[in-house]
């Protein structure tokens, strides 16, 4: 699949906002922290990568009803869906100068109920993206970070109606963020999410 980069200027995958915070103290210390351990760029990123997906439980993984969104919410209060934690680990890369997209897949629920869609992000290296997938292991699930052939969480089947969406954000989509930023739990979260890309 070709990628798509939906904001031709590469530094607005640099630029903070109000959800890839990456000017927080918090952000700033952690990124700080991770990259002291790393000898360069691509080790850093795997760094990070490693500390969202190990460190930080996907909260319907570890049972817990918080809902957050802002990437300092989510490395202080140490949870988050998949769309908070993709959105923290931009913030990471971009607090070292590493351009990140937020980019989606429509995936089946786990009971087979409908579709969801799924938040994860690509990291630019070498002139090109790479879509990493940071939402936490799991019994069936082994994501890892690489920058020579996906290893995502969740791999699409086209027949069943799964979607990998090839467009790069510079920004969360707005429809993800509203739910996000409204569900005062995750039950509400799970029914307000689009089960899949709004288009336009």
């Amino acid at each position: 699949m070709r990628l798509i980069q939906k904001t031709a200027d590469l530094s607005a995958y640099l630029a903070a906002d109000e959800a890839v915070d990456h000017a927080h103290p918090l952000v700033r210390e952690t990124a700080t922290r991770l990259a002291r351990g790393a000898g360069d760029a691509y080790a850093y990123a795997e760094a990070a990568y490693t500390y969202v997906r190990d460190t930080i439980p996907h909260s319907a993984d570890a049972g817990d009803m918080c809902v957050t969104w802002r990437a300092s919410d989510v490395l202080e209060r140490r949870t988050g869906i998949c769309h908070a934690k993709a959105i923290a680990l931009a913030a990471l890369l971009r607090a070292e100068g590493i351009p990140t997209a937020l980019c989606y897949q429509r995936l089946l629920h786990d009971d087979g109920g409908g579709f969801v869609l799924h938040g994860l992000v690509a990291v630019r290296f070498h002139g090109a993206w790479h879509r990493q997938d940071p939402r936490g292991n799991k019994p069936g699930v082994d994501a890892r970070f690489s920058l020579d052939g996906e290893r995502l969480a969740f791999p699409v089947d086209a027949e069943a109606g799964e979607t990998d969406y090839p467009e790069l954000f510079a920004a969360p989509h707005p429809a993800v963020l509203q739910v996000l930023r409204e569900s005062r739990d995750r039950p509400q979260l799970w029914k307000a999410l689009p089960e899949g890309l709004p288009q336009g």
